[in-house]
């Protein structure tokens, strides 16, 4: 696996900064609605567990051939955290694939945030070493499954825990057509 890392990317409204320790506070506000946890399970994280979860994270993949990469989303016109993104790469079958999520928080829903994030991360997936993006959404999950589908994910017929896993092919088909600019 190559040594991918998260770099800042930024989409007309938002900019996707590398997951810190230090957004654990803001985002354990974020993130506090239990309606969050609806499809997911779970509960809200004080921000002493999210920091914790947080160090975890950033300190990365236990497994060399497994590399976490996580993003808090920032609506740059109100200066705010309001989500994240994440893409875990690994190794498959069928090359490298980048199982991809995303969050927002309950006030910045219904704003296009998750799926404009969403398609800044998997464009930004498709000039790595990455073939495939997947997903896994709650059938119940409409919202996820529209920004499944903004993000150029398509759904297979694939069930895995309950959920419909999405997918998109990226890799060396993307950069060609892209005229092969990374």
């Amino acid at each position: 696996m190559s040594a991918l890392a998260a770099q800042d990317i930024v989409t007309g409204r938002l900019d996707l900064l590398p997951l810190r320790v230090e957004h654990a506070e803001e985002m354990a506000a974020v993130l506090s609605d239990p309606a969050l946890h609806t499809f997911i399970g779970g509960a809200p994280d004080t921000p002493q567990a999210l920091r914790s979860r947080y160090r975890r994270i950033t300190a990365g993949s236990p497994d060399p051939a497994v590399t976490w990469l996580n993003w808090v989303i920032r609506l740059r016109a109100e200066s705010c955290l309001t989500g994240t993104v994440q893409a875990t790469v690994s190794p498959s079958g069928h090359g490298t694939v980048a199982e991809v999520a995303w969050v927002v928080g309950a006030p910045w829903q219904g704003r296009g945030i998750a799926a404009e994030a969403a398609r800044g991360l998997v464009d930004w997936l498709a000039r790595q070493p990455v073939d495939a993006v997947v997903a896994h959404i709650h059938p119940g999950h409409r919202a996820s499954a529209a920004v499944a589908t903004a993000a150029g994910l398509t759904p297979t017929d694939v069930w895995h825990d309950g959920e419909l896993r999405w997918h998109l092919a990226v890799g060396r088909r993307l950069r060609r057509h892209s005229g092969g600019a990374e």
